[in-house]
């Protein structure tokens, strides 16, 4: 199991100051790459492994630092181009064994070709938003990277600093990458980033001290807002608001005892980063990181992979496909005041006014706006007016005579304390059935059935973008398949919203 690239990777990690328990055990296989695994239990606050933040990989650390602070570079770009330039030098970097147990790049959409994003993801949450992130980072390559080809002090190895590794390096940061401290920013932490996420089962969880190492100041803004969705969202799934108590952002395998746990000696090293086991181990167990509680898009938009029966999975509904199902029943007109009233009203939608959609939970019931809206949208001409003249009253700061007119329920919607039961009339059931079906479409001919047929016969190391896109588009469809069900037979749905927090990974314009 210990592969002659895993030995050099330990050689590089002892001679850097790196510690790790006796009670881990690193697997290397062709398959699924290097993995962590206990030889023995493990117990709640065992500290399993230590890294020092010099050994780290950023900017800060980099030998490209001159040249990338030079270019006013910072953030996801200069990160990506530290990786670039260490990757440039071969054995000469100081990261040479590091470097040399990551792969090329990740298997995540970014880096398909288009034509496998269009095949692969169509319909899904994630088809239009990886083409939007590529054409992005197309243009970050373009007006950041390739003028250093020129300008750079001392010439840069062009091979190195292609557009396909950039893509490269992107991928990586996006699935391996860590918030460190205040000082050295995001970057790379080699060990940390060999344990395998699991939803909602985290053993071990990565954490750093709050202690800046360097008496310099921190650029204000560590990112750049134009290098695509995926690696400002993986930057908030993998850090904590308190910089003493991160995630992890890669986990593959990790185990460790309660005899053979590295001693903490009380004191916070600020120069340290630490793993440390949050619940009992089992001997010959995986251990596993967390990167935050994600549906499937939002995995495998990041990081490559999907997980079967995953409770965090949503479906979105577009609020421009809202508003066509409208108007295909009414007007445009109809449709724009009803929508106008919504707002007026203090209802919105997810995203912001260029994306905007509703959430579908996994157990299929839509989101509150969503029903509210549907039922505006759906409201006779004169209970539409009476509401109308109701909330124009209210907001000058009389008390409408129309008032005692409007029923219960409108009364309810007005004040923002309506129930879902309430505004399942047949209607809005019917319209519910009607969404359903439009975004199904998205997918198209094919019977989910046929999903998961080839789902079936896939296998997910030797057929790993067909096995993960298959998954994806299989429980998104299944998600609707639960929301007919509940416009369906509205009186047997349990109409108390889950409180577990549903984690974006996109924007999801279509």
């Amino acid at each position: 199991m210990a592969t002659r690239r895993l030995r050099a990777f330990k050689r590089w990690m002892s001679s850097n100051g790196f510690e790790w328990s006796n009670a881990l055990e690193f697997v290397d296989t062709p398959e699924e790459g290097i993995s962590v695994r206990a030889l023995c239990q493990l117990k709640e606050g065992d500290i399993v492994a230590k890294m020092p933040k010099e050994a780290c990989l950023t900017v800060r650390t980099s030998g490209a630092r001159q040249i990338i602070e030079d270019a006013g570079l910072s953030g996801y770009l200069g990160l990506a181009v530290a990786i670039m330039y260490e990757r440039s030098l071969g054995e000469e970097s100081p990261w040479a064994g590091y470097l040399q147990v990551l792969p090329k790049q990740e298997c995540v959409p970014l880096v398909w070709t288009l034509n496998e994003v269009d095949e692969l993801l169509h319909g899904t949450e994630l088809h239009q938003t990886v083409q939007e992130d590529k054409a992005l980072i197309c243009e970050d390559w373009k007006e950041n990277i390739f003028p250093l080809l020129d300008s750079a002090p001392s010439r840069l190895n062009p091979t190195f600093f292609g557009i396909e590794q950039y893509f490269a390096a992107k991928s990586l940061i996006s699935s391996r990458g860590f918030e460190i401290d205040d000082f050295h920013g995001f970057g790379m932490v080699p060990l940390a980033d060999l344990f395998n996420h699991k939803t909602g089962a985290e053993d071990v969880h990565f954490t750093a001290s709050s202690n800046s190492v360097a008496d310099d100041d921190v650029d204000d803004d560590n990112s750049n807002n134009d290098e695509g969705i995926a690696d400002e969202e993986a930057l908030a799934e993998k850090s904590s608001t308190d910089t003493t108590d991160l995630d992890a952002a890669h986990v593959e395998n990790g185990n460790a005892s309660d005899t053979d746990c590295l001693s903490d000696t009380g004191d916070d090293d600020p120069s340290m980063l630490e793993m440390i086991v949050v619940k009992d181990v089992s001997s010959g167990a995986e251990v596993f990181n967390t990167y935050g509680l994600m549906g499937n898009a939002a995995l495998l938009h990041r990081y490559g992979f999907t997980e079967q029966d995953n409770p965090y999975d949503i479906v979105n509904i577009d609020l421009e496909m809202v508003i066509q199902w409208c108007s295909s029943l009414f007007s445009d007109r109809h449709s724009r005041s009803r929508v106008s009233l919504w707002r007026r009203l203090g209802y919105s939608a997810c995203g912001d006014q260029n994306s905007e959609y509703f959430e579908i939970s996994f157990e299929g019931e839509p989101q509150t706006e969503l029903m509210v809206l549907l039922y505006v949208m759906l409201l006779p001409d004169n209970a539409y007016h009476m509401l109308d003249l109701s909330l124009s009253v209210a907001r000058s700061g009389h008390e409408s005579s129309d008032a005692n007119l409007l029923d219960d329920n409108i009364f309810a919607i007005k004040s923002c304390n309506v129930s879902k039961r309430s505004l399942l009339t047949k209607k809005v059931r019917d319209g519910l059935l009607a969404l359903a079906d439009t975004r199904e479409g998205l997918y198209g001919l094919e019977p989910i059935e046929d999903d998961i047929a080839r789902l079936g016969k896939c296998s997910s190391v030797k057929e790993r973008k067909l096995y993960h896109s298959l998954m994806l588009r299989m429980c998104e469809r299944r998600i609707l398949q639960r929301l007919r069900h509940y416009a369906s037979e509205p009186f047997e749905i349990n109409n108390h919203s889950s409180s577990r927090k549903k984690l974006k990974s996109t924007k999801r314009k279509r």
